[in-house]
């Protein structure tokens, strides 16, 4: 068997809580060794759900730790780029927590320090591995909506009142709605259609209390359609999921995977049936194929966050290719930064 990959999560927040620690922790060749929180309801959690895990007060403790092969980093947007370069430098692999970095330039320092120091470095867009984005996926790739013309994704809440302890809502480097689901919604439309030639983008402040950005709606223009890209923060009934049009159909879907709401209940994904979702969620396809009209309710496939960790695992061990790589977790960081500017300038930017 290959070596065990010992891995140390560097923050236990609602990201190395609900998105890093319970897979680590079921997934076949890693093994959960070091846990860095100082918060004290945190450390009772980790405590009680991983035993064997030892749980440090910093983060310094994990990166100078040399039985530590992989760390995690699910610190605050701001130490991204700190804890990620101090990973690398110390040969460590590194998977990274979206948004990747702050800044474009940030990313594009550690997607060189990682080939200097030929360590695999991977930013967590846990959402490419969603029932909602692998169903759009199978759709798109089989050409039943003959060529796209228009889609649109909506990552829409109602939050009229401020979330105790939330960072991401004090106005800091990297916080903002922008950042938190905008990378989500970016990395998607990179992953179904490739970087854009221009951005235009409207980014808001709607709450009157608000401190960061809550609202925003980004276009990513491609050649033969529009992407649009749409939170909002006060959204009492939520749009779409996915609204997507081609020249011989549309498909259309409401309701979010399952598996961050069971995760946040303590469910441990380790079920035949995990990241199912329920037929009450599922997408309506209408199209034409070969004279023929199909109006039908469309399956999801079943979403699972352990594939991202079994591919990460194979990577490691050299026995397969990265699924999400360190340079497409730049190309977000990109179209961020581009639709800041565009917001900024009130003006269409391109990709250049």
């Amino acid at each position: 068997m290959e070596n065990i990959i010992r891995t140390g999560i560097i923050g236990f927040g609602l990201s190395g809580r609900v998105f890093h620690a319970p897979f680590v922790d079921v997934v076949d060749g890693f093994e959960l060794s070091k846990i860095s929180t100082g918060n004290p309801k945190n450390i009772r959690i980790a405590k009680e759900r991983y035993p064997n895990a030892q749980i440090v007060p910093d983060g310094e403790n994990i990166v100078a730790d040399p039985k530590i092969d992989l760390i995690i980093v699910t610190s605050p947007n701001t130490v991204h780029f700190h804890w990620a370069k101090e990973a690398l430098l110390a040969g460590k692999h590194v998977v990274v927590e979206k948004p990747f970095t702050v800044t474009f330039a940030e990313a594009e320092e550690l997607v060189k320090l990682a080939k200097q120091k030929n360590k695999i470095l991977s930013v967590y867009h846990n959402r490419r591995f969603t029932s909602d984005t692998k169903t759009v996926k199978k759709i798109l790739e089989s050409g039943i909506l003959g060529e796209v013309v228009d889609y649109e994704t909506h990552f829409d809440r109602f939050r009229p009142q401020p979330k105790p302890g939330a960072w991401r809502e004090d106005p800091l480097p990297g916080s903002g709605i922008f950042y938190d689901l905008g990378s989500h919604l970016i990395d998607q439309s990179l992953h179904f259609f490739g970087m854009p030639q221009a951005v235009t983008a409207h980014i808001k402040t709607v709450r009157p209390w608000a401190k960061a950005d809550d609202s925003f709606d980004v276009k990513l223009h491609y050649p033969t359609h529009t992407a649009t890209l749409k939170s909002a923060t006060l959204a009492k009934i939520p749009g779409p999921t996915y609204q997507i049009h081609g020249t011989k159909g549309s498909f259309i879907k409401y309701g979010l995977d399952v598996q961050e709401e069971n995760l946040d209940k303590g469910a441990i994904p380790n079920t035949p049936d995990w990241g199912s979702e329920p037929e009450s969620i599922w997408g309506t396809l209408k199209a034409e194929c070969n004279g023929i009209e199909i109006n039908s309710v469309i399956q999801s496939e079943q979403g699972d966050y352990r594939d991202y960790f079994i591919n990460l695992r194979d990577a490691i061990w050299g026995k397969g290719d990265l699924a999400v790589t360190a340079e497409e977790g730049a190309n977000v960081m990109r179209i961020i930064e581009l639709a800041i500017l565009s917001d900024k300038e009130k003006r269409t930017v391109e990709v250049l």
